[in-house]
């Protein structure tokens, strides 16, 4: 698995960002429609399932304030863009996400990165923030059974934009540490 300083893969993927008129549901990107810009590119493994929308929707609910500090949010699976499209359309949660679900049917990125579950043939749960020159800042992995906190990934993009060394459990504004 590629992990913090590696270079995030090139990709180029199809992406369902709007349920409102097929003309407008999908678009495509790659490593450069958020140039200079963090990202956070966070994996699923299946579309209609249980555990995958309540972080969906975690992650929608906290968009704003990963834009405030110039981070991209992207939800990703190996599910087609039209299988994102029925999703959002069909779970009241997923109806106004506010970024984009990335297709990766061909499974080019999983694999690059990794996180192709061998056994299911599906994205395992992974989450990375990449830095603005595509570097990976933070690298995290958890079971399928066991969702994320989206607002511990927003803690570790604060103490990443610090450039500073931060104690355990730093929050925003709080002191960083000083090397003697």
């Amino acid at each position: 698995m590629l992990t913090v300083g590696d270079k995030f893969p090139e990709f180029n993927l199809k992406a369902t960002v709007s349920i409102d008129n097929l003309d407008k549901a999908f678009t495509t990107i790659d490593n450069h429609t958020y140039k200079g810009k963090w990202t956070l590119v966070f994996f699923y493994p299946k579309d209609f399932t249980f555990v995958c929308p309540t972080e969906i929707k975690g992650f929608g609910d906290l968009d704003s304030q990963f834009r405030d500090r110039d981070c991209q949010v992207l939800a990703a699976s190996t599910d087609s863009e039209f299988v994102h499209l029925a999703w959002r359309r069909d779970h009241k949660d997923l109806r106004h996400l506010p970024f984009p679900m990335l297709a990766d049917t061909a499974k080019r990125l999983t694999t690059a990165l990794g996180i192709l579950d061998a056994d299911e043939g599906v994205a395992k749960r992974a989450t990375f923030l990449v830095d603005p020159e595509g570097i990976i800042r933070f690298a995290y992995v958890t079971d399928g059974s066991v969702g994320r906190n989206p607002a511990e990934v927003l803690r570790v993009l604060d103490a990443l934009q610090t450039d500073e060394l931060c104690p355990c459990n730093w929050q925003a504004g709080e002191q960083t540490l000083k090397a003697a």
